[in-house]
């Protein structure tokens, strides 16, 4: 029965792979269920022994994906931090990298789906919600000490609106965006005498 249980988890693991990177490859309307079946390794007729609906599987997909996604971007910032490098620093570097230009597949899954969100179910921008403020609490866990909340939700903001708008642009033009983008955040975070905190 235990090894029944394992295969059955180890198909639905495969399938919420393949899904979240459909999801950022392709968005959410771009992967139908017979598709991500298929990648996955496994028959159409099988998806609902794993998932009530599309729905239920595209939030854990998301909620995959954001995990990946996180836990990369921290793991970057702590590995610059260790060579040196200012944690606001490592951030703004690595999440505006011209790597991530052409990376939606593997990259930040708040920049890859924030425009469809008002076009999904509730159930969906409720775990949307959450990769958003998971997001805005990293950035605030890079910003130096005296920093507000509403410098860590505008910085957030930059940071995802111009890795959509320098996709969207591509090449050289694309690349530029990011390099000022870089630069203007990086300014803007220049010793100054801190404000203190603003009550959460």
């Amino acid at each position: 029965m235990s090894t029944i249980r394992s295969r059955k988890e180890l198909s639905h693991e495969r399938i919420v792979e393949a899904a979240a990177r459909a999801i950022r490859r392709s968005g959410y309307h771009g992967m139908g269920v017979a598709d991500i079946m298929k990648e996955a390794g496994l028959t159409h007729g099988g998806f609902y022994a794993h998932f009530e609906s599309r729905e239920q599987m595209l939030v854990e997909a998301m909620q995959r994906a954001g995990r990946v996604g996180t836990g990369r971007l921290a793991e970057y910032i702590a590995a610059q931090e260790a060579r040196g490098e200012c944690p606001f620093a490592a951030l703004v570097n690595g999440y505006l990298g011209d790597e991530q230009l052409d990376n939606a597949e593997g990259g930040c899954i708040v920049a890859a789906l924030s425009s469809e969100m008002p076009r999904q179910d509730e159930a969906v921008r409720d775990g949307a919600r959450l990769l958003v403020l998971s997001l805005i609490q990293i950035v605030r866990g890079a910003l130096p000490e005296g920093a507000d909340n509403a410098q860590a939700d505008a910085i957030a903001a930059t940071l995802v609106g111009a890795l959509q708008l320098a996709r969207t642009l591509g090449g050289p033009a694309g690349k530029s965006l990011l390099a000022r983008t870089r630069k203007s955040l990086l300014s803007s975070q220049t010793p100054h005498k801190a404000s203190p905190p603003a009550s959460p």
